[in-house]
């Protein structure tokens, strides 16, 4: 009878033990807030293309935005990113370019850890989605100088 109450016991200890855990883990939420860069390679090797993400978390609402290299030496463009989400590690938001009368939608998914982004994206053009792999490393914040 003795045996039967400590399995209990313990049984019950297990089973809060691990709802404590649970919650705990939930609390310790990712912030990608900051400034992310990749580098793809130029179009019929042209120059390398630098892109830069900005990303800001309040609350539960991820905004930012994606700047591209402008076309044939233009300014950089930047571009509000969409339909962000952040569930754990796990990030995705979707950019809408226009050109020529077109516009282009590419989805961008990934995974954030040790200060950087990878996963894929996808594009689709002429009806078929193409996708490649993408891996942006966030940058440190600037900090001032100190004047004298």
């Amino acid at each position: 009878m003795k045996l039967n109450k400590l399995v209990k016991i313990l049984a019950g200890a297990v089973i809060v033990s691990g709802i404590f855990t649970q919650v705990r883990a939930e609390d310790a939420k990712i912030d990608p807030t900051g400034s992310y860069i990749w580098t793809m390679p130029g179009r019929n090797g042209g120059p390398d293309r630098t892109n830069t993400l900005s990303l800001k978390l309040e609350g539960d609402k991820l905004t930012g935005k994606l700047t591209t290299p402008g076309r044939g030496g233009a300014e950089p463009t930047p571009i509000e990113i969409k339909d962000a989400k952040i569930t754990g590690a796990d990030i995705s938001f979707s950019v809408t370019r226009e050109f020529n009368g077109n516009s282009f939608t590419s989805k961008f998914s990934g995974k954030l850890a040790d200060a950087a982004i990878k996963g894929k994206v996808e594009t689709e053009r002429n009806g078929e989605t193409q996708s490649r792999d993408w891996e942006a490393k966030k940058q440190e914040a600037k900090k001032e100088e100190v004047k004298k």
